[in-house]
């Protein structure tokens, strides 16, 4: 018999990695930037738990998360509990329960890792990082608009000056879908084919509405454009209801920042299945995929709410921002108060733990570009 081949202690399982320097320290402050944005309009800091029970994670929006939450038993309870893969359902346990009497709108802020079952189609990565707001407890457009401006001013603080919204109305295309009275196969079809972008397959399917439908498929594309095709259609009472709402709101972040990059798909509901409202996706030019994702959705306690969650962690692949400090070796038996002002000034200081021989040559193996000695700073 072969004895198991032990397992290599810097092996870790598929889809999780170490941080190490600098992109530790990079994420650190990526986050604080996030944060201080946040922080500054009023939206103050909650920090859920990594672990809940899973009748509450899993509750109400939260279920939309059920496939990529891990599960295990709490030893003590015997309970089942989830590992959260989204932070914003426990925002909402928070606001319909600790917070359910703290004055509306209720402003909520956070960062955190999650955790996933899989990877996606276009990374692999199984812990993410999250940070985000929620605005709960209003149904304006002008609240849809402040988190969506928020969310730009956060990309700017990261150095970030080239991105774009998507934002989509799932409700708007569903609501003209219910009018054909479709069958549920050929609703699925419809579905299918506009998840597809299948101009021609929706024509064939949708029947009387098909044309409606196809040019809403076309109207993809920049807000300006998408937002005059919207007003040509003529729509049902209740799909026209959600149009103006969706339109108010897309005036509404327009007027609040005129320089935005905004496209609309009319016809896009891929994810959005708990939400109520407008929704949203956020791009960067160089960036794969997404880095941020939110809209309009019920609280817990059925509070409209609306919030958006970035992706720290993919963001800070295309960050600016950060300037590693530079490093100082300092020479044994310097004075405290001269160390503290070099730090003070923006060195990291890194201590000789004795008497050093060769000051220069130990302060280059240590990755240092200055050292400090005898009171005097100099460079390397």
């Amino acid at each position: 018999m072969i004895d198991d081949i032990p397992l290599n202690n810097a092996l870790l399982p598929a889809g999780f990695c170490d941080l190490l320097p600098p992109e530790a320290e990079v994420e650190a402050q990526g986050l604080q930037r996030l944060m201080d944005v946040f922080s500054a309009y009023g939206y103050e800091r909650v920090s859920p738990p990594l672990l809940e029970f899973e009748q509450s994670l899993l509750s109400h929006s939260g279920a939309a998360i059920a496939e990529q939450t891990f599960r295990l038993m709490d030893p003590t309870t015997h309970y089942m509990m989830g590992l959260r893969p989204d932070i914003t359902p426990q925002i909402a346990r928070i606001a319909s329960t600790r917070l359910i009497n703290t004055p509306r709108p209720l402003r909520l802020s956070y960062a955190g890792a999650c955790v996933w079952v899989s990877g996606t189609k276009s990374s692999t990565t199984r812990q993410i990082t999250q940070a985000g707001i929620e605005l709960i407890g209003v149904d304006t457009s002008q609240a849809d608009a402040e988190v969506i401006a928020i969310a730009a001013e956060a990309l700017t603080a990261l150095g970030i000056d080239e991105f774009s919204f998507d934002l989509m109305m799932p409700q708007m295309a569903q609501a003209i879908i219910r009018q054909a009275q479709l069958d549920e196969d050929q609703n699925k079809k419809l579905m299918r084919a506009l998840d597809r972008k299948d101009a021609a397959a929706v024509g064939q399917i949708g029947g009387e509405l098909a044309s409606i439908l196809t040019t809403m498929l076309h109207a993809a594309g920049p807000a300006d454009r998408a937002i005059e095709v919207l007003r040509s259609l003529s729509l049902s009472e209740e799909a026209s209801q959600i149009r103006e709402r969706f339109l108010t709101s897309v005036e509404a972040i327009q007027k609040q920042n005129p320089n935005l990059q905004l496209t609309i798909d009319p016809v896009e509901f891929r994810g959005w299945s708990y939400h109520t409202g407008l929704c949203v996706s956020v791009y960067v030019t160089g960036l794969r995929g997404e880095v941020g994702y939110g809209g309009r959705y019920l609280s817990n306690n059925n509070e409209s709410a609306c919030g958006l969650t970035l992706r720290p962690d993919i963001l800070l692949q295309a960050a600016k921002f950060f300037k590693p400090r530079a490093r100082v070796f300092v020479a044994f038996g310097q004075d405290i108060n001269a160390i503290k002002a070099l730090q003070e000034k923006g060195y990291a200081t890194i201590l000789a733990l004795g008497p050093i021989k060769d000051i220069e040559v130990e302060a280059r193996r240590l990755k240092c570009r200055f050292v400090f000695e005898d009171g005097q700073l100099r460079s390397l």
